[in-house]
């Protein structure tokens, strides 16, 4: 909302509208309008229509409501995502409710009104679609029109900005009480075509899919409109108080800052974290305003649920150190204000205090941090907020911004329905909420170790040298897991600086670490006159002084958070049994197993757990075996390239193939915890080798 403000472009297709059924154009519809979080935010909104049908039982034609079901997001949905309701059904709801305190039991009727057994829960959100005696109709959350509906005359500039042509009602929460409002509004308002909602949203309605769509987009562009002119050459936010810092250093101190803060609220839950530099943020966390602004909280009840009422502003001049120093204070705090609110504004009936933790952390000239169970929900609160932030720059600049009320904000936040909601989410996977490391993790064993801790549910980094297989492997990766679990960094784990780099990326990417995989390798093999220096030093450079930079980098990171960790070093058969022909590998690998004995002792007084996997000619996947390594294996056994895993499989006790999945289901136990009670210990991964017995 400046004057360089962006306008809404029209994306409607005719073309491709034209062949669709009325569910499809209404899904076109939700699709495109949730694509652009300037209309709606993330889950939030939703979209309906009103088809003729036949009913499965009589074979009558029926007219059924389709509307967004519950917990999904127009953006992204399916067709399955809408809930679908007989409207002679809904009606008769009408005769039977009693008044608001009766309210949440409508929701429950709502299933009794199911359309063709479908499974989709209808959300609260119906009936303020099927009491609109129109076919089509959105329910969006724009920023722009939200700046209006948050503030204090929100009423007078409706009026001012678009007449007659849209309504405003006060404040309600949703429910079958607002659907009976907006139903009278419409009746007494035949000529308008939506209304704004106080501190709230944006109903549009229209006759066709596209005329709604059209609506929506003409509604929102006015008022992105009337905000440039009324805010031209006005400072935001009350000016600049403290200047952004260099895009670098705002992220080595969001690295610096997360791992402490996830310290201390993790304890109980783990959380993964989520870094927003965005200008939009910058210009909120360094203005005049920033304080006064913070402490009203959010308006519209869809920001807050996700982001808290408010968030915790943590006070930098400069010194990370000293903002390190009073966080215990500054949480603390928050969480006194917290349970203080909570107090105030119970009821008899409210579930139970939830996390008193801050879920976002503005620090000025750096940005914005954000913490949740998991990194989609994170990075969706920041989103929230920056909604938030939008609608408070534009709020604050026309008139006085207010946030929604206290009262009302607790009555959403533990609103009944909404904890029966939490109630039902489902239990949280093994590594929800952790954070893994894993070097080498284009290869084979690395990109199978990575998809064995996403499918536990956690979020991985892959470290690798060879940027075109790490781009390769996280694009499959996030493929597969979503690309909020998977992200990559390039590093050569030989250079000390960039393994740093490494973990400064990987935290400001996820808040913090969990797990450290050290899987990074090569493989050599000659007699030892001739071994060069070169190959020499190039293997213990890898295997042995990699994995110790990784290590270091690791366990400063452990002991910062304050909560456990677990190292995987991934070994070979080779660093416990000598082979004839392969000095400097062995030799690195039997470092290796070494170190991480070391690390184990050091590493128990603060729950940091060290183990190894040793594997053996593990062919499929890997890097190492596509070289002069099978060739000088298969040369040293005296038979072909092609007969080398017939070889090692008739040479195992178990006679069976090793394959990367297999490293990475001992990986997985390791840095579980399911070996919470295991340390420094070896697990052999080679389908048996007696000279590898670790006895």
């Amino acid at each position: 909302m400046s004057a360089a403000t962006k306008l809404l472009e029209n994306r409607w297709d005719d073309s491709r509208a034209a062949a669709m059924s009325e569910p499809e154009r209404l899904l076109y519809r939700s699709n495109l309008l949730g694509s652009d979080k300037r209309i709606t935010n993330y889950g939030g909104g939703n979209t309906s229509t009103k088809v003729q049908q036949k009913d499965p039982l009589t074979g009558d034609e029926v007219t059924v409501l389709w509307v967004k079901g519950s917990g999904g997001d127009v953006g992204t949905m399916k067709l399955d995502g809408f809930a679908t309701l007989y409207m002679d059904k809904l009606e008769q709801l009408r005769s039977i409710y009693r008044g608001v305190e009766q309210e949440d039991a409508m929701v429950g009727l709502l299933n009794h009104c199911t359309f063709d057994l479908n499974p989709r829960a209808a959300s609260i959100d119906t009936s303020l679609h099927a009491y609109l005696p129109y076919r089509h109709v959105d329910h969006m959350h724009p920023d722009a029109v939200i700046a209006i509906a948050a503030t204090r005359r929100s009423r007078e500039l409706t009026q001012e900005i678009y007449g007659d042509e849209i309504g405003w009602l006060g404040w309600r929460r949703p429910g079958f009480e607002l659907g009976l409002e907006l139903s009278r509004f419409a009746a007494e308002h035949p000529n308008a075509k939506g209304v704004v909602l106080e501190s709230h949203g944006l109903f549009t309605w229209g006759d066709t899919a596209k005329e709604c769509y059209e609506t929506t987009l003409d509604i929102i562009n006015r008022a992105i409109e009337w905000f440039d002119g009324q805010l031209a050459g006005k400072t935001a936010f009350g000016g600049e108080a403290r200047a952004p810092l260099a895009p670098d250093e705002r992220r080595r101190i969001a690295a610096r800052l997360m791992p402490e803060i996830r310290a201390r609220i993790g304890q109980d839950e783990r959380k993964i974290g989520h870094f927003d530099d965005s200008d939009a943020v910058l210009q909120f966390v360094g203005s005049h305003d920033l304080d006064a602004l913070a402490a009203l909280g959010t308006s519209c009840p869809d920001h807050f649920l996700r982001t808290k009422i408010r968030p915790l502003v943590l006070p930098f001049d400069g010194d990370v150190d000293a903002v390190v120093a009073g966080l215990d204070a500054s949480i603390e705090a928050y969480r006194d204000g917290y349970r203080a609110y909570y107090e105030r504004c119970r009821h008899d009936n409210s579930p139970a205090i939830r996390d008193p933790n801050a879920v976002i952390y503005l620090v000025p000239g750096v940005g914005m941090m954000s913490f949740a169970k998991d990194k989609a929900t994170a990075r969706i609160a920041a989103e929230f907020y920056v909604n938030a932030i939008n609608v408070m720059r534009g709020a604050s600049g026309v008139d006085v911004y207010q946030g929604l009320d206290e009262q009302e904000a607790f009555d959403i936040e533990y609103w009944l329905l909404e904890e029966a909601k939490l109630q039902r989410m489902p239990k949280p996977k093994s590594l929800a909420g952790r954070v893994a490391f894993v070097t080498g993790g284009a290869g084979g064993i690395g990109r199978a170790t990575a998809e064995r801790l996403l499918r536990e549910g956690a979020c991985v980094v892959l470290a690798d040298i060879d940027e075109g297989a790490l781009d390769g492997a996280k694009s499959e990766l996030s493929k597969s897991f979503g690309a909020d679990q998977v992200r990559g960094v390039l590093v050569n784990v030989t250079d000390e600086a960039a393994v740093a780099k490494g973990f400064v990326d990987a935290v400001a990417e996820f808040g913090g670490l969990d797990i450290l995989v050290s899987n990074a390798g090569i493989a050599s093999a000659s007699p030892i006159e001739d071994t060069t220096l070169e190959v020499w030093n190039r293997n213990i450079d890898i295997l042995a002084t990699g994995y110790f930079l990784v290590s270091r980098e690791a366990f400063r990171l452990f002991r910062r958070q304050k909560l456990g960790g677990a190292v995987v070093f991934i070994a070979s058969k080779n660093g416990l049994a000598a082979s004839a022909g392969a000095s400097a590998y062995c030799t690195a690998k039997a470092a290796e197993i070494h170190l991480a004995r070391c690390l184990a002792l050091e590493g128990a007084d603060a729950g940091i757990r060290v183990n190894t996997v040793n594997p053996d000619a593990v062919l499929r996947g890997s890097k190492i075996w596509n070289g002069e390594w099978r060739e000088q294996r298969a040369a040293s056994s005296k038979i072909g390239e092609d007969q080398l895993e017939e070889h090692y499989r008739a040479r195992s006790l178990l006679k069976r193939s090793v394959f990367p999945e297999d490293i990475a289901e001992a990986v997985y136990f390791l840095a579980s915890d399911l070996s919470a009670k295991s340390t420094g210990n070896i697990v052999n991964v080679d389908a048996g080798n007696q000279i590898s017995f670790t006895r």
